[in-house]
């Protein structure tokens, strides 16, 4: 199929954005961009839920009225996604008069079929949900979503024959098994359906009690209720029913939603469809729960995260595959600044970053910062990165965005070895440029195919990646796994990447420092003339006395040779002169921001009477010391040399 339909939820303004209604977004957008990339005329939607109760309460309590209150709230979020780099093709609002008519229609189309008849109710309704529970629904007494008691209200209303589909919607989801994905989902629907009789659905809400809703067209004392008026807002943005883009991308329809409303988008929008003589939408693809600390995110608990907030701290590429890379679509998923943090410095500064950063300066040293032109191509990198790619395009497209970008890291992770393996500094060194050719192209063109691949999911750092590497606009995904050879000799490469530098883990806001460790056993410290004794806190580096410092016995050696770690990605093996009768071996997590090459005849200082230890299996005797900057680390040296095994002092 050669068209794509990806709509979100349109979401509820009665609260500004919060962490949920990115994700949604940046995941639909992710799916939209992967579309485009494989060659598919692609619609995307999104938009905002402006009409029902929880609307006009909201409006009351900030002393504006509904339709001022929904156009504050609607440009929160129309406002928020450009800074997310959402490319949406349309933004709609359930208060537009296109919607309305569309609404109209509908409801009018399905009253001509007669499924839909004037009745009396009597039912506990929840305004939190804005809809009838049943007996069943409560729990002792309360709506299991918002722990309130609804109110029992009796009334003259509107119904909808929902319960005539209910054999029909269970047979539909029988033939059609990925109609709602992922699997859990659709069984959680079926179980619903087979429980007992489907009831019908009151539609409509007397003015008496509200009167912000789109009319009725056949009694204009009534207005819609909001789930019947909301979910033909996905018909609205495609111009039902004669309009060239419902002909076009109706077909081939995917909603996007949490799973907290997959009864009305898997229960009420398909039977509507039927009633309405449209045929169902191709695929709900239903998501789970950002939690922090284990609790969903609620407004009275203080705890939702404000998406901006994030992507400004941490930058947006960070942001976007955080989200994707972390909740496994369809589950529940932690939220913290921590995980946020130990994701980019370990797939993304150490892994991809620090990769891509050795590779561009060895070409800068070895081929004076060009694309070499291979002779031969290494079989066993050309299958590794085939798989992983063909991986991706197919995960990635049946929603398993985490399990995708882990299919793409499998890449990464190999390339990283390969270089290893293959020692292009040791290929320098003994001349074979031939050889050396063949593996650099090798790694830059898989590097290639790392960054077409994450064009959906960090745009910026994709766009930046490939420009980089000297490619010229966005090439497509589609046919990217069996390509090979597509990253043209003599391009001209950065002599440097920095686009994923480590950062520090957050400090909490508000923590409150813990204090000196105490000793049991220990007496405290007594006071001197020069003023009360001095204790060193956790929270500060505290004072140390000179006789402390000159415990250290700091040196200045000269590194002899480095391997990395046969076990350990991050580690070193340096083997550093200190003047003594060999030299000293120390196991360094220098590993994500120098090569060995890179270290291989450099001054060191080094900590040389730290007690020994065993590090992966290796024993280590002292430590280098390095500064950290905002490009990674510096070694630490002296201004000139010196002789090996120079004390600091």
């Amino acid at each position: 199929m050669d068209r794509f339909y990806i709509t979100t939820p349109i979401y509820y303004v009665n609260a500004t954005p919060h962490l949920g209604h990115a994700y949604t977004t940046i995941v639909a957008d992710s799916m939209a961009r992967y579309s485009r990339a494989m060659g598919r005329d692609t619609y995307f939607l999104t938009g905002t839920d402006e009409h029902g109760d929880k609307i006009v309460q909201a409006a009351e309590k900030g002393g504006l009225t509904p339709r001022a209150y929904a156009d504050e709230i609607s440009g929160h979020f129309k406002a928020l996604w450009p800074e997310l780099q959402i490319t949406n093709d349309d933004f709609i609002r359930t208060t537009e008069p296109r919607h309305v008519r569309v609404v109209q229609k509908l409801l009018q189309r399905i009253f001509d079929q007669g499924d839909i008849y004037f009745g009396e109710y009597g039912g506990h309704y929840c305004t939190g949900c804005e809809r009838f529970l049943t007996e069943k629904e409560l729990a002792d007494g309360l709506c299991p979503d918002h722990k309130t008691a609804p109110e029992y209200i009796a009334e003259k209303n509107y119904f909808f024959r929902m319960s005539k589909y209910q054999q029909w919607l269970l047979d539909h989801i029988a033939v059609n098994p990925d109609f709602i994905r992922p699997e859990r989902y659709r069984s959680e629907v079926v179980s619903m359906l087979e429980m007992g009789v489907l009831e019908d659905l009151c539609i409509s809400r007397p003015k008496s009690r509200l009167t912000w809703g789109i009319e009725l067209p056949f009694d204009t004392d009534y207005v819609c209720y909001v789930w019947f008026d909301a979910l033909a807002n996905y018909l609205t943005a495609l111009d039902w029913p004669d309009g060239e883009k419902f002909r076009r991308y109706w077909p081939v329809t995917q909603h996007l939603v949490a799973k907290d409303i997959l009864k009305p988008h898997a229960v009420f929008w398909p039977t509507m469809l039927k009633a309405a003589g449209i045929e169902p939408y191709r695929h709900l693809n239903v998501h789970g729960y950002w939690l922090v600390k284990e609790t969903k995110m609620s407004k009275s608990l203080g705890n939702v995260i404000k998406p901006l907030d994030m992507s400004w701290k941490y930058g947006l590429d960070t942001f976007r595959y955080f989200l994707l890379r972390e909740m496994k679509f369809g589950n529940d998923a932690s939220f913290s600044e921590e995980a946020l943090v130990a994701r980019r410095n370990s797939d993304l500064a150490n892994d991809l970053g620090n990769l891509f950063n050795r590779v561009l300066a060895m070409c800068q040293k070895y081929f004076s910062g060009v694309v070499p032109a291979p002779s031969a191509s290494d079989e066993d990198l050309k299958e590794l990165a085939a798989n992983a790619v063909a991986n991706f395009v197919r995960l990635f497209g049946n929603c398993q965005f985490s399990q995708a970008l882990e299919s793409l890291w499998e890449l990464v992770r190999g390339l990283n070895k390969h270089v290893d393996s293959q020692a292009p500094w040791a290929l320098f060194r003994d001349g074979r440029m031939d050889r050396l050719a063949d593996v650099m192209y090798g790694v830059l063109e898989c590097l290639r195919k790392v960054a077409v691949c994450l064009v959906p999911v960090m745009p910026h750092a994709a766009s930046e990646m490939l420009a980089q590497l000297g490619v010229v606009g966005s090439p497509a995904l589609d046919g990217e796994a069996g390509a090979w050879g597509l990253l043209t000799p003599g391009n001209q490469l950065a002599a440097s990447s920095t686009l994923f530098p480590r950062i520090d883990p957050p400090v909490q806001a508000g923590a409150a420092c813990p204090g000196p460790k105490k000793d049991k056993a220990a007496k405290p410290a007594a006071a001197t003339e020069a003023g009360p004794a001095r204790t060193e806190t956790p929270c500060g580096p505290g004072l140390v006395e000179f006789a402390d410092f000159q415990k250290l016995d700091l040196r200045v050696g000269v590194v002899r040779e480095v391997v990395r770690h046969p076990d350990a990605d991050r580690l070193l093996l340096v083997q550093v002169d200190l003047g003594e009768e060999k030299p000293r071996q120390v196991v360094a997590g220098l590993a994500e921001f120098f090569a060995p090459e890179d270290l291989a005849g450099r001054q060191v200082v080094i900590v040389a009477n730290l007690a020994p230890r065993k590090l992966r299996g290796y024993e280590s005797q002292g430590m280098i010391l390095v500064v950290r900057t905002e490009q990674g680390m510096e070694l630490l040296t002296a201004s000139g040399p010196v002789a090996s095994g120079a004390k600091v002092s």
